[in-house]
Formats: C-alpha cells, structure tokens, sequence
C-alpha cells in the first residue's frame, strides 16, 4: 500500500530591513531541511534550520534582498546551492552547483518540491510547492495586494502570462507565501486576479494592485 509522506514543516523568519520573508522546509521523518533565500542576517537563518540537517539552498531569484547573505550560508552549510539558469538580476554571474528549470523536482527527505518557472518581476524567477500539499513558496511572484513590481511593459506583460498560464491554474486552496507580507489563500484573491487581467494596461509597469 502507498503511504503518502508526512507534510514538510515550514518555517520562516524575517530578515533584513524591508524585512524579506526566507523559508526553511523541514522533512518529519529524516530532519533534513532546505534553506529558501538567505537575504541576510546569517545568524538568523542558522537558527532557522536548527535541529534539521540541511540539504541545499534554493533562490526564488536572484535580487540583492533575496541573496544578501547567500556567500555566508553557502560556506557555513557547504551544501549545493540551485537557482533558476537566469539570466540572472543586473547579469550577475552566480555561480549554481544546479540549475532548475519548470516541471523540476527537489527531493528533501522523504518527500518533493515542484519548481514553476513563473518570471516577471524578473526573469530568474521561481516558485516552490510542497508534493501532495497546498503550500507554495512564491518569491516575489505574487503579494497578498498584488504581482511583483516590473521594470518595463515587457515584464509587465510577460507578469500577465503567467498569472493566467500558471498561478491561476493552481486550485483555490492553495497557500502563497511570498517573499514579503502575508501570507494568503489563492482563492480569495482569485475574483479579483481576473478582474485584474481583464483590465487594459496599456503599456503600464511598475508596482500594481489587483483592484
């Protein structure tokens, strides 16, 4: 008989002055963890993933807020750090042990990640589901209050593809937690998401409300 794993435990703390929400996954059975986004603060994060035995960082993208103290927790963890192949914030050359495309899985302990590749607000970047759960790690994808900021009409527009090709194809019960703010459910936002795309832009970028 298939027994479904055990739900990862998730964790979070904030960290440096926007502050940024970085996310730490924990597997029940084996301890193992992955960091999510190591902004800054290197102290803060350790404690994050205590009593757990890390595996690998993951970048939602590649944004300075996000970044900040990924040098300090790749020496301190000396584990393989995973990233979308960019091109990466302000062409940045990162140096990635793996690179993570749409449809990829990570395994942590007994259980899996599905990487979506929803860019943007950049290009790099990534969204995070926990296997047979309704809990997704968003990035800067989507706030509470609306998508991520985008820098030219070509984001913006390309943010709108994916809103409609990807985010709006996960169910209603889906948790976002993103990487500043609150957390929310997909299905109370989705009315107004729609109403969102439904809306002329014209060539608009920069930051938005769904209403």
């Amino acid at each position: 008989m298939l027994v479904r794993p055990q739900p990862l435990e998730l964790r979070s703390s904030k960290v440096g002055p926007w502050p940024l929400n970085t996310y730490a996954v924990v597997c029940p059975v084996t301890r193992e963890s992955i960091l999510f986004d190591p902004g800054a603060e290197p102290l803060k994060l350790q404690a994050l993933l205590k009593d757990t035995k890390p595996v690998a960082i993951l970048l939602t993208h590649t944004h300075l807020d996000h970044i900040g103290a990924l040098t300090e927790m790749r020496t301190a963890l000396n584990v393989p750090v995973m990233a979308h192949e960019g091109p990466h914030f302000d062409g940045m050359a990162l140096d990635l042990d793996q690179t993570l495309a749409h449809g990829d899985t990570v395994k942590v302990g007994n259980s899996w990640l599905r990487v979506y590749h929803t860019p943007g607000h950049l290009e790099d970047l990534l969204c995070f589901a926990l296997e047979a759960d309704h809990r997704i790690i968003v990035g800067d994808t989507i706030f509470e209050g609306g998508p991520g900021k985008t820098w030219s009409a070509a984001g913006f527009r390309t943010t709108l593809q994916t809103l409609r090709k990807i985010v709006l194809a996960w169910p209603d019960a889906t948790l976002c937690y993103p990487g500043h703010g609150p957390s929310f459910q997909l299905g109370q936002k989705r009315q107004a998401i729609e109403a969102f795309l439904n809306r002329d832009h014209g060539n608009f970028f920069g930051d938005a409300t769904w209403t």
